[in-house]
């Protein structure tokens, strides 16, 4: 478990990171009306953001 955790790094920071920003995003800028849909919702919001910061991130993998 321990060598994948250490193998994984750069993706495991890159979702926790992606997932903050998303929940931010939902929280400073969300929308209100529920039309957006990604961002109607603090559960999409974060979501989003962790596969983008995952996949974003898996970049810097060896």
């Amino acid at each position: 478990m321990k060598n994948w955790v250490v193998n994984n790094k750069w993706i495991i920071a890159g979702i926790i990171m992606g997932a903050v920003g998303g929940y931010l995003y939902w929280q400073q800028k969300g929308c209100a009306g529920g039309t957006c849909p990604i961002t109607s919702s603090w559960h999409n919001s974060t979501a989003y953001g962790a596969l983008m910061g995952g996949l974003l991130f898996s970049i810097f993998k060896k």
